[in-house]
């Protein structure tokens, strides 16, 4: 059976000398030993799903990732990518004002793009694209006063 290997910062590590062991605090606070010193750390980000972690030892910050065997096999089937939602209609998340629009119709847009901005008791809300599609129509003016659950874009 293969093993997993480790990539730390980009690069491949294997099992160093000198290491012992991990000793957890909780569930986000650890030590290491190494070369007989104790070296202080902290889980920043965990993506179990990417089977990534950000972590901080003694102040320095590092990205692992865990390349397991079945990996490859599950990029080759392309089963990794993820998915990507269409968008048909962006409705109002809140009653407010239209401030501003960040996109014109024919734009195509990714997930996180801004779309505009909506002011609601008196703070500015930047509403972003939750999946992918091309502006087909923008139906509501800027300055417009929506309520919740309106119709403002439409997408193709």
């Amino acid at each position: 059976m293969a093993e997993a290997k480790y990539i730390v910062d980009g690069n491949e590590v294997k099992g160093e000398k000198g290491f012992s062991s991990v000793e957890w605090i909780d569930d986000t606070y650890f030590n290491i030993h190494f070369m007989g010193k104790k070296f202080h750390g902290e889980i920043v980000e965990a993506a179990t799903e990417d089977q990534k972690m950000t972590i901080k030892v003694n102040q320095r910050t590092f990205e692992v990732k865990k390349e397991r065997p079945i990996d490859e096999l599950i990029h080759k089937m392309g089963l990794d990518k993820k998915k990507v939602r269409k968008l048909h209609q962006l409705k109002s998340p809140m009653p407010g004002r239209i401030l501003k629009f960040s996109v014109e119709v024919g734009d195509e847009i990714t997930e996180g793009t801004p779309l505009l901005t909506l002011e609601a008791m008196k703070m500015e809300n930047v509403i972003k694209a939750e999946g992918e599609g091309k502006v087909k129509a923008i139906v509501k003016e800027k300055e417009t006063v929506v309520e919740k659950g309106e119709l403002i874009i439409e997408f193709e």
